[in-house]
């Protein structure tokens, strides 16, 4: 095993540290590139997670909202706005993954439908097997379900 390569099992933020800290000086050559791009592939992975994780709240949030009027409160309200606004910051952030929604939202439907349904206590079948919402109702601060 290379000097970089333990350093990066031993202790990852020195050896982030040092890489920056190379590739800033034009040091390519010292940098140890395999876990380089292993890094910066998973990183990649963590927004395209936080991008799904981000919509089954929002989707799971509607759903209630929708299937149970008596609970809806500030609390649901919140959730709500507070997820479109942070999946709109994601996707300026991150504009590449704005062609991801129609292939992340299925997976993130799936999970919010349970979710509801635990939370609410209904039965799963009350929950469509197809998201009711499209993208663009999904992201619209003025849409609301009812």
């Amino acid at each position: 095993m290379s000097g970089a390569s333990e350093i990066y099992h031993q202790d990852f933020h020195a050896w982030a540290m040092r890489n920056a800290e190379l590739i800033r000086q034009g040091r390519l050559a010292e940098i140890d590139g395999e876990h380089v791009a292993e890094e910066l592939e998973s990183m990649g992975k963590s927004q395209q997670r936080a991008l799904g994780s981000r919509l089954t709240v929002l989707l799971a949030h509607l759903l209630k909202w929708r299937h149970q009027p008596g609970g809806r409160g500030a609390s649901w309200r919140n959730t709500i706005t507070l997820q479109r606004i942070e999946l709109e910051e994601l996707l300026e952030e991150n504009p590449s993954l704005h062609p991801m929604l129609p292939a992340v939202a299925p997976g993130a439907y799936r999970k919010a439908r349970l979710w509801a349904a635990n939370e609410t206590q209904l039965d799963l079948g009350t929950f469509p097997t197809i998201c009711p919402f499209g993208l663009e109702e999904m992201l619209d601060e003025d849409f609301w379900p009812d």
